[in-house]
């Protein structure tokens, strides 16, 4: 007779606990005061403003999660926590709290999203908050960043002269494009309610002479310019397949012969659906905060792109995970 399966998988999943702490740590910045070495609880009480009883558990819960350590009742930060937590660390990632905080909430509606066919943690960027749109675009905005780092270093993109970013956010794409080729002159196209968040970090980053913003709908009409490169970084995802069709019809009409799109995100799926890993999962957020975007597969991207025009379809993976897509305009 074969025995019961034991309930591992379900265990694994429901050890959600560690990823709370993790936030809570990044939340609080816990992980900065202690960059200058072991400090009792008392210490980092007093150093980020809290009553030590409260914690003192989420102490030894980050040791347990492997990203504190403690001897006697000293704790510090493990070389993981040093280089990636600690606030002025060039690699810092804890500014992106804001943003976990946000997909893991809608993550939680997923059940009653599916029961009413409806998106019930909406992420509708004309008529969210000003507050709620800073946190959303801090949270993506070092992405954004080493993203045009990696597209200008890798993939090209250094040999273009004019760069449009689509959908772009806090222009993180085009500020690490212009700054790493200083001859690229960039736009940033976005709704209206974005475009006043977008120009407060390109004026923060000292580069408005190189990175216009403008307020436009290209899945609406193309852009009265020409661009010889197209990023469209998390934008696809967001849309429905009808949208998403006609965005890369316009934004072909936008571009110089020649020219290449960039396609990157999450939500770029093998055609069996549930690979990569993170894609496949990551729809379960989609499905919470969009009305029909979600992870499309290489197959679809394939056909919406080759049909509006494009040719030399490439797939790819960067280093920080994110698939990447890549097709020209012909000459």
């Amino acid at each position: 007779m074969k025995s019961p399966p034991e309930p591992k998988t379900i265990q694994k999943l429901v050890d959600v606990y560690p990823s709370f702490a993790l936030l809570a740590g990044m939340q609080l910045d816990l992980f900065t005061p202690l960059k200058v070495g072991p400090m009792r609880p008392e210490q980092i009480a007093s150093a980020i403003g809290v009553e030590v009883a409260k914690l003192k558990p989420l102490l030894y819960a980050l040791v347990a999660a492997e990203l504190l350590t403690v001897e006697g009742d000293r704790f510090a930060n493990t070389d993981e926590a040093n280089h990636f937590l600690v606030r002025g660390s060039p690699a810092y990632m804890g500014g992106v709290h804001p943003l976990y905080a946000d997909l893991w909430e809608a993550a939680l509606q997923t059940a009653e999203s599916i029961r009413t066919g409806q998106p019930q943690a909406k992420h509708d960027y004309t008529q969210m908050s000003r507050e709620a749109l800073e946190m959303f675009y801090q949270g993506l905005h070092p992405g954004a960043l080493a993203t045009g780092q990696t597209l200008a270093k890798d993939y090209g993109l250094s040999s273009c002269q004019r760069l449009l970013d689509v959908g772009g956010g806090s222009g993180g794409v085009a500020i690490a494009a212009v700054k790493t080729c200083p001859h690229i002159q960039a736009t940033v196209v976005d709704v209206s309610n974005v475009t006043p968040i977008t120009q407060r970090f390109v004026t923060e980053a000292g580069v408005s002479d190189q990175v216009k913003v403008m307020t436009g709908n290209i899945v609406e009409a193309p852009l009265h310019e020409s661009f010889d490169a197209v990023v469209l970084k998390s934008f696809i995802q967001v849309l429905s397949p009808s949208d998403a069709q006609r965005a890369l019809k316009n934004i072909n009409a936008t571009m110089a012969a020649g020219g290449t799109v960039y396609i990157l995100g999450i939500g770029i799926l093998d055609n069996s659906r549930i690979s990569p890993r993170g894609a496949a999962i990551t729809n379960t957020i989609f499905i919470n905060i969009y009305d029909e975007g979600q992870a499309y597969t290489e197959a679809e991207y394939h056909d919406w792109i080759i049909a509006a025009g494009f040719v030399d379809f490439r797939r790819d993976t960067l280093p920080d995970g994110l698939g990447i897509i890549t097709a020209q305009k012909p000459m």
